[in-house]
């Protein structure tokens, strides 16, 4: 366009969700919670509790199960809560916690209190990006920079308004 200047376009690195948001690489104040460390070793329960080529589809399993018995939509408060807390028992966790682990874990945690959220897995092209994140009903992202819009999802659980 005339009269505009033309900022070169900078490429995002390879990332598998671990990059974009704080998750692991910033401690977070705030009372440890043990039910969120129950959570997260709920979490690597499943997906270590059989073949590695079949983890996936049991954590996503559990994932709608624990949703379809929460009775409300988590507000975002109850929401940003429930992820903190799982970020913050992530760090004394002795295996891998990126945003996979980190929002199965949250849903979880939510789930036992009776409460849903939207949990989306999602991809993001050139160069090739993984996401999982968790949103409220009304697609508000819950503890995530603006930066995850633009992942597409692919999987997504917990959407009422799609029910």
């Amino acid at each position: 366009m005339p009269g505009r200047s033309q900022e070169p376009v900078v490429a995002p690195r390879s990332s598998w969700g671990s990059d974009e948001h704080i998750a692991g690489t910033e401690r977070l104040g705030g009372a440890w919670s043990l039910s969120a460390a129950v959570a997260l070793a709920c979490v690597f329960a499943i997906k270590r509790a059989g073949s590695e080529s079949t983890a996936m589809h049991r954590l996503t399993t559990t994932l709608r199960t624990a949703m379809s018995l929460s009775r409300r939509p988590a507000t975002s408060r109850q929401a940003t809560a429930a992820v903190l807390a799982v970020r913050r028992a992530a760090w004394w966790s002795p295996g891998r916690t990126a945003c996979l682990e980190e929002s199965a874990a949250a849903v979880l945690l939510l789930a036992a209190r009776g409460l849903s959220v939207t949990w989306c897995h999602g991809i993001a092209p050139d160069p090739v990006r993984l996401h999982a994140w968790v949103q409220t009903e009304h697609g508000e992202l819950v503890a995530e920079p603006g930066s995850t819009r633009a992942y597409t999802p692919v999987l997504v659980f917990g959407d009422r308004r799609e029910q």
